[in-house]
């Protein structure tokens, strides 16, 4: 467990190391005895325990292989020079990660990536729990992107029933990637600020395939709805011929009628009108 320890107050020792120091100088030269030289051995021994925390970061402590504290405060202090002292950042950091290929959940291959914010909350986890914490952070993000990709499809042409997409998931989709990264990076105490997703599209050898889909996805969807507004105009157009008598239409009429409407109104480009002087048959 993380343990943040106070440490003595770097001026004080300055005084006291200054103090041996001139004790030491001082003796050598009036009584000349070599014993004198032990004050400003013990000097400079006392000067390594010097220490500066500069903020948003602390020092871990170590003492002959056994985890004596954390320094959080931010100045000037002084610690046992036989500490071994590791200073980490507790600043906010950026991982923005490459686009990785993956298999989405129906088995179809994808580019992704993500952007992660993070920072190191636990220093006693971050120094001894894992190896390289930032290394950790770096494959754990990957293996938990990895995991989500293959729980939800890229998108749902194949899978109909799927609610949640990886295209459309939105905050849902990053909520469950923040989780997952959340869970994996305790370990190492490391407290995620923001996961989401930043890249997502599919991979170079079906791109160009899945991209003629979508076309032809949103080619039948207008033409969908193009028919079925085509359709409802023509019946109000037939409606208020029939009610206001108009003109009386038979069958025959009736449908040629609705066949240059639908041809009129469907078409893909501007219909060019033809003017008959004779009747509707010629």
């Amino acid at each position: 467990m993380e343990k943040v320890k106070v440490a003595a107050s770097g001026y004080l020792m300055v005084l006291v190391v200054f103090l041996l120091l001139v004790a030491g100088i001082a003796g050598l030269i009036a009584f000349k005895s070599p014993l004198f030289v032990l004050l400003l051995l013990l000097a400079i021994f006392l000067s390594i325990g010097f220490t500066v925390v500069n903020p948003n970061k602390a020092v871990v402590l170590v003492l002959f292989g056994k985890y004596s504290g954390t320094i959080k405060d931010n100045g000037f202090f002084w610690v046992n020079p036989f500490f071994v002292r590791r200073s980490i950042s507790l600043r906010a950091r950026n991982f923005d990660s490459e686009p990785i290929k993956v298999n989405d959940k129906i088995g179809n291959p994808i580019m992704i990536g993500l952007v992660l914010v993070w920072k190191v909350s636990n220093t006693y986890k971050a120094s001894f729990a894992v190896d390289e914490f930032q290394h950790f952070v770096v494959v754990q993000s990957e293996a938990a992107l990895r995991k989500l990709a293959g729980i939800y499809p890229y998108d749902n042409f194949e899978d109909h029933d799927a609610e949640i997409t990886l295209r459309s998931g939105g905050e849902e989709v990053n909520l469950e990637l923040e989780r997952e990264v959340v869970e994996r990076l305790d370990i190492a105490g490391i407290e995620v600020i923001e996961a989401r997703i930043n890249y997502i599209a599919y991979a170079q050898e079906i791109a160009q395939a899945m991209l003629k889909r979508q076309q032809a996805t949103a080619i039948v969807a207008a033409r969908f709805k193009i028919v079925e507004g085509a359709v409802s105009m023509v019946d109000m157009a037939l409606e208020q011929l029939a009610e206001k008598k108009i003109v009386e239409l038979d069958d025959d009429k009736r449908a040629t009628m609705v066949s240059n409407l639908m041809v009129v109104l469907c078409g893909d480009k501007e219909a060019s009108p033809v003017v008959n002087t004779g009747t509707l048959y010629q």
